[in-house]
């Protein structure tokens, strides 16, 4: 299959911001790149190098219950340590 066999519904560069940060909570170790950008209004790409998880995570993501636990396959404490970790950059 070649480029002119496929319908690309976008195709764009953009300069981002990634962070790299490693810290340790009381049940888990995190290691994360939080990547910013303009495309996700708002929100950061929050990837969990670890578990290879990702989500686009906003301010109303972090109060959603249950949300962090889904998308990043974490207990109840473990999610917590990351959500007071994210509101501080989120």
């Amino acid at each position: 299959m070649s480029n002119q066999d496929l319908m690309f519904l976008y195709d764009e560069s953009e300069k981002t911001h990634t962070r790299f940060i490693s810290f340790v909570g009381e049940s888990n170790r995190f290691d994360l790149a939080i990547v910013t950008t303009e495309r996700f209004y708002g929100k950061v790409l929050v990837l969990d190098l670890q578990s290879n998880r990702f989500a686009i995570i906003g301010p109303d993501d972090l109060e959603e219950p249950g949300y962090l636990e889904h998308v990043y396959q974490i207990s109840e404490a473990e999610a917590e340590e990351l959500k007071q970790f994210l509101h501080t950059v989120v």
